[in-house]
């Protein structure tokens, strides 16, 4: 355990706490040498360098070396010497595994560190923590299962503790900078040159962290007091949230839910303040003892709040089973649905503590503590699950989809190939593979086209149809070829022109052939358009003109209507670089803005 001294401020008790401030200094140096080491390997995108040549090992070491650390120094001092190299062998084994299958099951077009995305870096962080809250207390206990306010006690304890630690660093760097900023003001600028140098920043940050973990660490007791005044505004916000919670439900009947689900967040808004209820409950409730409870406002708040957690988590389902009813399943929906299902526990668990006394008398809300417990050991278990092979969201996305195209419950034209291409990772571009050599003509030409595009933009706008634009003639009695105003695909200019006087097009021979080309001006646009032996009009490309901001920009609308246009040969000629062509893009001359206050 940690050491502590008799002394109100926690300054005495750091004379006690060197051999483990040692420690805990050598963590934090060992982290930022690693993570140093990660950077430079991946540093230039050019030029990689073993490990990030090989992006699943990078991915699983990144993950590692950033999360393992921060729980090897929250755990010295609480744990024996053996079961905390055990347990973080253990946590660094799942990390990387965790790490190394989100960088295995992404497809990439071209190498790019960190082959990490946020979603598993997030949720690994929360498995990790909530883990490692549930195994200190037991460990310390002797026991599979410890008491409840032991596990309270750390785990609340820990995260003041982590945000102050966070705050500690932020303060660190900014009082950096700040000295940098005074040393260029003097001429010096080597502090700013310093702060910019990844061998410094990365290694310091780590060091410093772990200072602000041991400073912190000394004395318990004023920890405690910080956390008990930070939960006791908190669980004043329980009132709060509960009115709006329930007025929002009470007002549902009248509404109804049409205008929720037209968000396109419902799901995510609703679960938001699902978990706020859960957040806020137990800043309440805290470890429960019967000396510790909460005025009566309060204590009637949790219980409503409680009950009020099972309609908010049935909406969420409802939404949930409305939109993989009609667009089935997507990696999103998937983790939105593994915390709708924590959140049916936490729902039937704290509905059980606040009405069980109705029927039968018992300590207030006592079954809330078993339903953390299990709850946590389940959040571990689901995270663990989906950001594994068990339950990958992008493999069991791309299962559905397809069954849902090969079933007929969506057309060919209606599938999202983009998801596949872009969304899935490399068992979205096998499915995409496959269904390119389908026997189904319009499905396999689709997938082909998705195959070939380099952006999910690219496959929206040529999903998009036809239309026909609407283009004003100048001069207004020479109309323009009807062929010219055939429906144009997205992409070409005209698609651009959907209303009245948003295009102008003016007829003009300008190369000399013979026959007309067409100028198509917009208000900051010239497209040149030219007839082809089929008939049809193609883009030839744009007219370049400077454009001045402020009021006094001009309108290439109006510039196109000019009596005197003409072509007019370039002053300056192009440069010619074999298979590369140079155009000189002259500069924009504005006029100098109105002074302001003369």
């Amino acid at each position: 355990m940690t050491h502590t001294a008799p002394d109100p401020t926690g300054r005495a008790s750091l004379e006690g706490a060197r051999g483990l401030a040692a420690i805990r200094i050598g963590i934090g140096l060992i982290q930022g040498l690693v993570l140093y080491l990660l950077y430079r390997s991946a540093s230039d995108a050019t030029a990689l360098a073993w490990p990030a040549t090989q992006p699943s090992l990078f991915a699983a070491l990144v993950l590692a070396a950033t999360f393992t650390p921060i729980m090897l120094l929250a755990g010295v001092g609480r744990m024996g010497w053996k079961t905390l190299a055990l347990w973080g062998a253990a946590a660094a084994a799942v990390l990387a595994l965790l790490g190394w299958h989100d960088a295995a099951q992404q497809a990439s077009d071209y190498f790019r560190p960190p082959y990490l995305r946020f979603p598993v870096v997030a949720f690994a962080a929360a498995a990790l923590f909530i883990a490692h809250h549930l195994i200190v207390p037991a460990v310390q206990g002797r026991r599979w299962i410890a008491d409840y306010d032991d596990y309270f006690d750390t785990a609340w304890k820990a995260g003041v503790q982590l945000v102050l630690s966070l705050g500690f660093t932020g303060a660190f760097w900014l009082l950096l900078f700040l000295g940098a900023a005074l040393f260029r003001v003097i001429g010096l600028s080597f502090l700013s040159d310093l702060l910019g140098e990844e061998w410094f920043s990365i290694p310091v940050t780590c060091l410093v962290f772990a200072v602000a973990v041991q400073l912190t660490d000394v004395r318990g007791g004023l920890i405690r007091g910080v956390r008990t005044v930070a939960l006791m505004l908190l669980s004043w916000l329980l009132l709060v949230i509960t009115v709006l919670v329930a007025g929002f439900l009470a007002a549902l009947p009248f509404t109804g839910l049409d205008g929720l689900w037209k968000t396109g967040s419902a799901t995510a808004l609703v679960l938001s303040a699902a978990a706020a209820l859960i957040v806020l409950i137990n800043t309440a409730y805290q470890d429960g003892r019967e000396d510790n409870l909460p005025p009566a406002a309060l204590r009637l708040a949790v219980r409503v709040a409680s009950v009020l957690l099972t309609p908010l988590i049935l909406i969420a389902l409802w939404g949930l089973s409305l939109r993989i009813g009609q667009h089935g399943l997507t990696p999103d929906r998937i983790i939105a649905s593994a915390c709708a299902l924590v959140g049916v526990l936490y729902a039937v668990g704290y509905g059980w503590a606040a009405l069980s006394p109705l029927w039968r008398k018992t300590v207030w809300m006592k079954p809330l503590e078993r339903t953390n417990v299990l709850a946590a050991v389940l959040t571990v278990l689901v995270i663990l699950a989906l950001f594994s092979p068990l339950a990958d969201p992008a493999r069991l996305s791309v299962n559905d989809q397809m069954a849902r195209l090969k079933r007929g419950a969506v057309s060919a034209a209606q599938f999202d190939y983009a998801f596949l291409r872009f969304g899935a990772g490399k068992t979205g571009r096998a499915a995409l593979a496959e269904l390119a050599k389908s026997s189904d003509a319009e499905i396999a030409r689709r997938a082909k086209a998705a195959q070939a595009v380099t952006s999910r933009y690219d496959i929206e706008e040529a999903a998009l149809p036809p239309r026909a634009p609407n283009i004003a003639p100048w001069p207004a009695d020479k109309p323009l070829p009807a062929a010219f105003l055939a429906p144009a695909p997205s992409g070409d200019p005209r698609y651009a022109c959907n209303s009245d006087y948003n295009c102008l097009a003016a007829q003009r021979d300008l190369n000399g052939d013979g026959r007309d080309e067409i100028l198509l001006a917009t208000t900051y646009r010239i497209a040149l358009f030219a007839q082809g032996a089929d008939g049809r009009w193609v883009h030839q490309g744009d007219y370049q003109v400077p454009h001045c901001p402020g009021p006094g920009g001009r309108d290439l609308r109006e510039s196109l209507k000019h009596p005197d246009l003409k072509t007019a040969a370039s002053p300056w000629p192009d440069l010619n670089m074999g298979a590369v062509t140079g155009r000189l893009q002259p500069e924009a001359v504005c006029p100098k803005p109105a002074p302001v206050n003369p």
